[in-house]
């Protein structure tokens, strides 16, 4: 039986307004793999940052072989054996492979840099991994999944005995998935514990043996995945029973509200043509890299495209940046809300007109009174769990920021919403809700047009589904052809 190495005892961490953590304990095992699971705002982050010593804890005790530890910031988590893999990787796309796993550890006592031992030593370490690529290798070259891998190896150059993983398969392909898991067995075998942080119940049952649910801050229970369904699972998250099945639409799409035709992206000989109905919801599925995303960000104004005629209700129109896109009544939630969609510093009031500013402004000021009732109109109506409209956006969990963005553009009241990976590291009662937003949106007489790397969700929700590959629509299924087989088979 392995032996307990790493507990956390009552710890506690409260912000202006929310307990983030309240009472948190429990105990990880040398080689285990323990799921942390629990609805976006649970508390999972806080915790993560207290044990890389981001945050200070308000009370309790982080042990280690039975003794406390007083983990100040990363370098003293590190030096304890504790790494964390964000979501955000956290690497220098600038800098060689190598260079990124010794940050800071380069040159000792004044002396010059031994390129030959450190790139030795950052070889030994990715061959450990099975990740066969040079050291020299510029980090900005590598795909999502080989910046994972350097993070792993940078984490078991430290001498790493646990490593928090945050939502590490939200942009893998089902390959880099997989050959993630047999690292992750690998790493068990070597007597190096993971906690596994994941939305995804898939992934919880086929890797961890154990899992600890978070709510509101605190520990609902730790169970062995073996011994629970998925759906247990996800109601001791949420607190209460939640369908897996997709929210069905009662209305069917309308006339015809966009047509594009033509479109060709710069270097690309392909033509893109697709039309959008009303009250629709238009799937695009395919692989990851096939161009799912840069097909809309051509369409909105954002990237440059060698030609395209767009026609909103048959009617000729110009889309040559964002700006435009607006005027025509198109919305864009983007892929990266943190970077993309919303200014983390300000405030979900700010968010939330951000998109609409001119439409509120008398002369050169907008009214505070109305600002205030459009926050508080959004909050209400997506269920953003927040104590004020004035929080800051980057406090938010990453469920409640994804509700600021479409509370943001459904602000500005468009005909046509591009949603890009709306779900995308959220938990399964948020996701729930932004279904079901999408569907009154639809029942509106909105249209959306729906871009998913989870395939349920693509079949699930969509009318109509597009699938692309090399940044071509190479199927338009309809009816019984909406299913997975199809749309592997065109993707492929």
């Amino acid at each position: 039986m392995n032996t307990t190495f790493f507990e956390i005892r009552h710890v506690s961490k409260s912000f202006p307004g929310v307990k983030a953590l309240d009472d948190v304990g429990f105990s990880v095992a040398e080689g285990e793999i323990r799921a942390l699971v629990g609805e976006n705002g649970a508390g999972k982050s806080t915790l993560m940052k207290i044990l890389n010593g981001n945050y200070k804890k308000d009370e309790g005790q982080i042990l280690i072989d039975g003794k406390e530890v007083n983990i100040t910031d990363p370098l003293v988590a590190a030096a304890n054996g504790i790494s964390i893999i964000f979501q955000e990787l956290n690497l220098v796309d600038e800098l060689s492979i190598a260079e990124n796993i010794y940050a800071g550890r380069l040159a000792k006592g004044g002396k010059l840099v031994d390129w030959k031992t450190i790139n030795h030593q950052a070889k030994e370490l990715l061959d450990r991994i099975g990740f066969d690529v040079d050291p020299r290798t510029e980090v900005g070259k590598l795909t999502v999944a080989g910046k994972q891998m350097v993070e792993i190896a940078k984490a078991l150059s430290r001498d790493c005995r646990i490593i928090l993983m945050d939502e590490p398969s939200a942009t893998l392909t089902k390959n880099e998935l997989s050959a993630l898991f047999d690292i992750i067995r690998d790493l068990k075998a070597k007597g190096i514990a993971v906690i596994y942080i994941s939305h995804r119940m898939e992934e919880i049952f086929e890797i961890c043996e154990t899992a600890t649910v978070m709510r509101d801050g605190r520990i609902i229970n730790t169970v062995k995945v073996d011994e629970v369904t998925s759906d247990q699972i996800v109601e001791m998250m949420v607190g209460r029973e939640v369908s897996s099945a997709y929210p069905k639409r009662k209305t069917q799409p309308g006339e015809e509200v966009l047509r594009v035709e033509n479109l060709c992206r710069k270097d690309r000989k392909q033509n893109i043509s697709f039309t959008l109905r009303r009250g629709e919801v238009l799937g695009v599925a395919g692989l990851v890299g096939a161009g799912r995303t840069e097909i809309m960000r051509g369409l909105f104004g954002v990237d440059y495209i060698s030609s395209c005629d767009v026609y909103i209700h048959g009617e000729k129109v110009r889309i040559n940046n964002p700006a435009a896109a607006k005027k025509h009544g198109i919305a864009f939630l983007t892929e990266d809300r943190k970077i993309e969609g919303l200014t983390l510093d300000f405030t979900i009031k700010a968010n939330m007109v951000m998109a609409n500013l001119p439409k509120l402004r008398k002369g050169l000021f907008t009214s505070s009174k109305v600002e205030n009732e459009i926050a508080d109109l959004y909050i209400e109506k997506i269920n953003v769990k927040t104590p004020s409209r004035n929080q800051k956006v980057g406090n938010l969990s990453g469920g409640n920021q994804q509700k600021v963005v479409i509370g943001k553009w459904l602000n500005a009241d468009p005909e046509i919403l591009i949603m890009d990976e709306p779900t995308r590291g959220i938990d399964v009662g948020a996701k729930r809700e932004i279904y079901e937003i999408i569907n009154e949106l639809a029942a509106q007489g909105k249209s959306v047009i729906l871009i998913s790397s989870e395939l349920p969700e693509v079949l699930g929700m969509s009318d109509r589904v597009l699938v692309v590959k090399d940044d071509a629509i190479v199927a338009e299924l309809t009816g019984e052809d909406i299913n997975a087989v199809e749309v592997m088979r065109y993707a492929l």
